[in-house]
């Protein structure tokens, strides 16, 4: 069956998202079972955060 882009909403801003058919054969082809739950610049930000407390920690 082919692949249909759908609309999520992000669990951190609300905002809706595309999850495109595209990303659904990468997440299907990485064995990745759940759709993503943040938009593209909520999981970016999430990261640079978790980047940032992991410096902070080689430095402590």
């Amino acid at each position: 069956m082919e692949k249909q882009d759908k609309k999520l909403v992000c669990k951190d801003c609300g905002e809706e998202f595309i999850f495109t058919a595209g990303e659904q054969e990468f997440y299907e082809e990485k064995g990745l079972e759940h759709e993503p739950v943040r938009c593209k610049e909520c999981r970016q930000k999430r990261k640079a955060e978790r980047m940032k407390s992991l410096e902070q920690l080689k430095h402590n």
